[in-house]
């Protein structure tokens, strides 16, 4: 990708303009990046007005504090509105992006730091999953049973039971992540969320901060990839706005990629490893990282002593319980989104069928599908690690990778687009750019349309 105008050098004794918003481009992408902001405030506002779908934590129960400090701002909390908020915020996502040479950077620096608080503010959105970061802190802190072995229906009387939308499962998390929610858990229920909301937002700056710097260093445009990971609607309705854990390890693999970038593959290894300790589907880029570091062999070694530190550690802490993160991971394997793309094409096709009613409700997708996606992954997977062998770029690799691993997957939630929009914001290939934005577009509409 060329350098933007606003990297252009300049005749030596010409100043730099401070400024560049002159023309229509310009006026288009200051009034979307003023319209995303305003919009991602008054989704914080609306959606803290009462209970709603867009707060799945709060449909029993809506207290101030799940609500949150927007509260007293909302006017309405119909679902059309909120439905149209989101939209809005997409719309002035793509009117930025493809205006964002002619924008200031510090405008839209602005935009994503205030996006971002606004989104900080707003109650959970669209996921009960934080809330379910906290029941699996206060299983083990509280009640003293494993979350590894145990589910919340085990401490059915805990004041956070209420707020959880998955209560038969344990918990799929990474060790690290596990520690994390105990700890919180002194903080309380109130606490513990707007504690994690916090995390996700300081995690989503950092990210972009680190996103602009290697972005700098592979001689692309900072400006594109602050704007085009830190104002997406996934980053910021989901990952911020939903406090997902996915904020957190991203922050992790971006600092990965600019320590390999930097050759320094001894930090590089160990952030991969300690985000895969959050989330495993941060492994993803391990391969790829291994491929494109200078000193492989450095970057293999570090990384084997970070993971055999972690796994003792782990152990240590949590004893035999541990294994039961695999059977939580084989069990999300077997579930089904029904928007995802095998179970759309199995529809499409005639062969895969809801069943079930109410909370019993499933998705019932043929073996033959199953295997046949994961097979094309297992090929996708294949292939663009030998491309980064053969010398490709490792970034636009990976991103491919979580392209296909998104498209293959039979479970599927909004908030995974992050895994391809991460490396894909790095990239010099529009292709990549242009299917983590489709993957990212295509993610937002099964969930709010």
């Amino acid at each position: 990708m060329g350098a933007p105008a606003s990297e252009i050098e300049l005749p030596a004794g010409r100043p730099r303009p401070r400024w560049r918003c002159a023309g229509p481009a310009g006026t288009l992408g200051s009034v979307a990046l003023v319209g995303l902001v305003a919009s991602a405030l008054l989704l914080g506002a609306t959606a803290a007005h009462g209970p709603s779908s867009y707060v799945p934590s709060g449909a029993h129960r809506f207290p101030a504090w799940l609500a949150g400090p927007l509260r007293p701002f909302g006017f309405t909390s119909a679902h059309w509105a909120l439905e149209g908020l989101v939209l809005a915020i997409c719309v002035c996502y793509a009117a930025a992006l493809a205006c964002v040479r002619s924008l200031p950077a510090r405008s839209i620096w602005a935009a994503v730091i205030v996006a971002t608080l606004a989104c900080t503010l707003a109650p959970p959105l669209l996921s009960s999953d934080v809330l379910g970061y906290i029941g699996f802190g206060r299983l083990g802190a509280l009640h003293g049973l494993s979350p590894y072995s145990f589910t919340a229906n085990a401490m059915g009387h805990d004041a956070v039971y209420p707020y959880l939308g998955w209560r038969a499962v344990t918990t799929p998390y990474g060790p690290l992540f596990t520690l994390l929610s105990y700890a919180l858990v002194p903080l309380g229920l109130a606490g513990g969320l707007w504690a994690l909301k916090l995390i996700a937002a300081a995690a989503t700056l950092m990210t972009v901060v680190i996103l602009a710097s290697a972005a700098r260093r592979l001689g692309g445009s900072p400006t594109w990839s602050v704007a085009m990971y830190g104002l997406n609607p996934v980053v910021l309705v989901f990952a911020v706005g939903g406090a997902h854990n996915d904020a957190l390890f991203g922050a992790l693999l971006a600092a990965a990629a600019l320590w390999l970038i930097s050759g320094r593959e001894s930090i590089a290894a160990v952030s991969v490893i300690t985000a895969v300790a959050i989330k495993a589907s941060a492994a993803l880029m391990l391969p790829f990282a291994l491929i494109g570091a200078r000193r492989r062999r450095a970057f293999l070694i570090w990384a084997v002593a970070a993971a055999a530190v972690v796994a003792v550690a782990a152990l240590a802490i949590f004893g035999t319980h541990l294994t039961g993160l695999w059977r939580a991971l084989a069990g999300e394997q077997r579930h089904v989104a029904k928007h995802s793309v095998p179970a759309e094409l199995s529809m499409l096709i005639g062969v895969g069928h809801v069943a079930g009613r109410g909370a019993g409700t499933h998705f019932l997708l043929p073996v033959g599908i199953r295997i046949g996606f994961a097979t094309a992954f297992c090929a996708a997977l294949i292939g663009t690690l030998w491309r980064a062998w053969r010398g490709a770029a490792w970034l636009d690799c990976y991103a491919w990778a979580a392209l296909a691993l998104l498209a293959c997957s039979a479970w599927l939630l909004p908030w995974y687009a992050m895994w391809a929009l991460l490396p894909a914001s790095l990239s010099s290939d529009r292709r990549v750019s242009a299917g983590a934005l489709i993957a990212s577009a295509y993610c937002l509409a099964i969930k709010i349309l």
